[in-house]
């Protein structure tokens, strides 16, 4: 018997659970990741967008742009001239040719922008390093500086070969000032006592 209240107990959590889960399902849990959403806009790689701005950007600032373009609109305008009004698609004032420059410019200016707002945060990243290996520069030459100070001092204090040279010098002569003093008997008789 005990064994069937346990289970009726259990029945009865699980339609607890059940019921909480139905309330809860307008919040959502911390403890479990959100369900991707719909996006309206298309998803597009930043970085890949960024580097082909940089590209066309870099062309635009280049003379073979600028050859080209002279040579379109040249036979743009050449063409609209020149062939039969049949065959023309912009008449005399070129208004559509006015169109599609101010719409290469239109694009073009944006994607310069980027290319040089992708440019200054390479900048600035470069810069902020520069600034760090120069403090870094800084630190290890004041180190080594404080280092060349300390072993100058200790060097003060180290005897020197010209100090034991005049050192040595000192003590020579004192012995041979005893020696004048203390004149020994004989060279060959203090050998002899020695051995």
């Amino acid at each position: 018997m005990a064994a069937a209240e346990r289970e009726r107990e259990r029945d009865k959590d699980r339609e607890r659970d059940r019921e909480r889960e139905a309330r809860g399902r307008g919040r959502f849990r911390l403890d479990q990741p959100r369900a991707p959403r719909r996006k309206l806009l298309p998803d597009y790689d930043p970085e890949a967008f960024g580097r082909l701005s940089e590209r066309i950007a870099r062309f635009l600032g280049t003379g073979r742009f600028i050859v080209w373009m002279t040579v379109v609109i040249i036979m743009w305008v050449v063409w609209n001239v020149s062939v039969p009004a049949g065959l023309r698609f912009d008449q005399y004032p070129f208004i559509f040719l006015t169109l599609m420059l101010s719409l290469q410019a239109s694009y073009a200016a944006p994607l310069i922008l980027l290319a040089q707002n992708r440019q200054d945060d390479r900048d600035r990243v470069t810069h902020e390093q520069d600034r760090k290996s120069n403090e870094r520069s800084i630190a290890d030459t004041e180190y080594l500086t404080r280092e060349i100070a300390s072993l100058r001092l200790g060097l003060g204090e180290v005897a020197t070969r010209d100090w034991i040279r005049s050192e040595l010098q000192d003590l020579v002569k004192e012995l041979e000032e005893q020696r004048e003093v203390f004149p020994s008997e004989s060279a060959g008789s203090r050998d002899v006592g020695d051995r």
